[in-house]
């Protein structure tokens, strides 16, 4: 729910390793210098750029992958349309919760719970890059984590997950890291879990067509603007909720080195939630099979616009900005506009991305057509029933 979380100007970074939050009786930080914002949104923009245009290549083979592991989440248009009331609520309960209860015993569990799913989500994003270096000797045995429910007919699974022994060391480089955010909460940790979470998200959920992207870039486009511009609950939550749910960079890093304090930040939504968008899209290039990425590359360009618009909106105003204010009719708009113009609109909103993700799976392509009275069809059914079944003789070649 805070992933959507607007981006801020020079707002201080609870998770980083030094400097104070800002607050009453805190003495004011000197202004960011125009090479440190320049440097610092810059950051930002390269960040968010890498998982959507990783995870969006990386979604097209999840797609296809027969990996029960690895199998993609599908959002329908009734998950779509739910998003932004669930989100809503889970924002809400954490606001009452930071006002309610001590800021450091809840920062405390949720960076437990955030060390665990961090550590797995940068080793499923490292996995593929890392099995370029290791050896072709390399003893990789196979493993299956397998958790049922029930016995018999009736056992069903609950978690089926295979790896191997390479899993296993980008595990162990991956806890490294998580222990470095644990102890320290440096913002180059923060930004490793973050940009992990993202691309996991842009390659793992999947939008099953673009009517269901709408509604659900729609509905958080209202969400993000009623809770930035409406009420302070976006911003107060970003600020307090310690765990990489947000990327960083520090406008001070010029003058004060690694050890910066005057961050800029990013939520992660306004990364995941157009970036999904813009997997869908490359997935429907690629079923036009023309060998021609235009939608992706027209949404990609257009949430480039939408960001440096947000950047541009928020250092003229002084202001934290909605950045799916700019973002959704950006990454909507302009890919509509290509469609119109190629005649493709029709094609566009009747592609299915849910046929391709169980190539496997068997579907029902069309019915059987059926005529007569009711009488007449009762009447060939008993014929055919009457008549002796005949068995197939196999061949060798059918055996």
């Amino acid at each position: 729910a805070v992933g959507a979380a607007a981006m801020e100007e020079p707002a201080a970074h609870n998770g980083s390793a030094a400097g104070p939050t800002p607050g009453a009786g805190t003495p004011a930080r000197p202004p960011a210098t125009p090479e440190g914002m320049a440097l610092a949104y810059g950051s930002l923009v390269l960040m968010a750029l890498l998982p959507i245009f990783f995870g969006a290549l990386r979604s097209v083979s999840c797609a296809k992958s027969k990996n029960s592991s690895e199998m993609p989440e599908t959002i329908t248009s009734r998950d779509a349309a739910r998003f932004p009331i669930v989100a809503s609520c889970t924002l809400l309960g954490l606001y009452l919760f930071f006002k309610i209860f001590s800021q450091e015993y809840i920062n405390l569990l949720l960076s437990m719970y955030f060390f665990v799913l961090g550590i797995l989500a940068l080793s499923h994003t490292i996995s593929p890059m890392m099995n370029r270096f290791f050896p072709a000797n390399f003893p990789n045995k196979q493993y299956q984590l397998l958790f049922t429910q029930g016995s018999g007919e009736s056992k069903e699974e609950i978690v089926n997950y295979e790896f191997d022994s390479k899993d296993l060391v980008c595990l162990a480089l991956s806890s490294v890291v998580g222990v470095w955010y644990l102890l320290r909460k440096h913002w180059i940790a923060n930004n490793l879990f973050g940009l992990a979470f993202s691309l996991n998200g842009v390659e793992l959920l999947h939008l099953n067509n673009v009517s269901t992207g709408c509604i659900l870039l729609g509905g958080l486009f209202i969400y993000d603007v009623f809770w930035v511009f409406g009420t302070n609950v976006m911003v107060t939550v970003a600020k307090s909720f310690e765990a990489p749910i947000k990327l960083v960079f520090p406008q001070d890093l010029l003058e004060k080195g690694l050890d910066a304090d005057n961050f800029a930040m990013l939520g992660l939504g306004d990364i995941v939630i157009p970036g999904i968008f813009i997997a869908l899209l490359l997935r429907f290039d690629i079923s036009l099979k023309k060998n021609t990425h235009t939608y992706f590359y027209t949404s990609f360009v257009a949430y480039i616009f939408g960001l440096g618009l947000t950047i541009f909106i928020m250092h003229i105003f002084k202001h934290a900005q909605p950045a799916l204010l700019y973002l959704v009719p950006a990454c909507i708009g302009f890919p509509l506009l290509v469609a119109l113009a190629k005649g493709e609109v029709t094609e566009m909103f009747s592609y299915e991305s849910s046929a391709e993700i169980l190539p496997h799976t068997p579907r029902l392509t069309h019915f059987p057509t059926v005529s007569g009275s009711p009488a007449s069809l009762a009447d060939s059914m008993q014929q055919k029933l009457s008549c002796p079944r005949r068995r197939r003789q196999q061949s060798p070649s059918a055996m």
